[in-house]
């Protein structure tokens, strides 16, 4: 008897098509990789018989109205994409920012990693003679740079640039760089610079040679 009320009261909670549609919708909008019907069907508590073809009901309105969400199927799960006739609008708003211009700090620490990746962080900014944290976490955030392991001398870990990167420039690969003399003075130095900017002499001496005044570059890190 008490099996049965518990069926019945089940029943009770059982969601409507147009409520079980609207839950269904809503914890698609959250999920990062495609939910399988399972899943689903756990999430709103309903059974995997019921929430398979709701959802082909669902992506087959989606498209047949014409809407800028796609719901598919891909792989072994469900997942909301932009409609590809709508992409171009989509990415205007999530690259017009990026497609910035970079600043003379962030190109400068980027061709120091093109060049001579992969390289620390701390090697960078021996290489400036500033601190490069604030433009190696744009160059990283705009996908132009990523971590290429750790340094087995320092354990610090070392960056390299990424195919994005070769994508903005035009290049098949890094071979289609230009020669670096004309772009970096003294590049044959930088592969045995010092981690360490304070005790090397040859940054002291280098750091001398340009005079007390600050880098000009050196304020626009925080910016960038």
């Amino acid at each position: 008897m008490d099996e049965l009320t518990n069926e019945v009261a089940e029943d009770e909670h059982e969601l409507d098509d147009a409520t079980l549609e609207s839950a269904l919708e809503a914890v698609l909008l959250v999920v990062d990789s495609p939910a399988s019907n399972e899943l689903l069907a756990s999430a709103v508590g309903s059974d995997v018989a019921r929430i398979k073809p709701m959802l082909e009901r669902m992506a087959a309105s989606f498209t047949e109205r014409g809407s800028g969400i796609d719901l598919r199927y891909a792989g072994d799960g469900w997942r909301f994409y932009t409609r590809t006739v709508y992409a171009p609008y989509v990415e205007r708003l999530l690259l017009d920012g990026a497609r910035s211009k970079l600043t003379r700090a962030a190109l400068e620490t980027l061709a120091v990693i093109a060049y001579r990746q992969p390289f620390t962080r701390a090697r960078v900014s021996a290489v400036r003679g500033v601190n490069v944290d604030g433009v190696m976490r744009t160059l990283l955030a705009r996908g132009l740079i990523s971590e290429a392991g750790v340094d087995p001398e320092s354990n610090a870990t070392m960056y390299s640039t990424t195919e994005l990167f070769l994508e903005r420039l035009g290049l098949a690969s890094l071979t289609d760089l230009p020669e670096l003399a004309p772009l970096l003075p003294g590049v044959d130095l930088i592969d045995e610079i010092s981690d360490s900017m304070d005790t090397d002499p040859r940054v002291t001496r280098s750091t001398k040679n340009r005079g007390s005044k600050p880098d000009p570059v050196a304020e626009l890190d925080s910016d960038d």
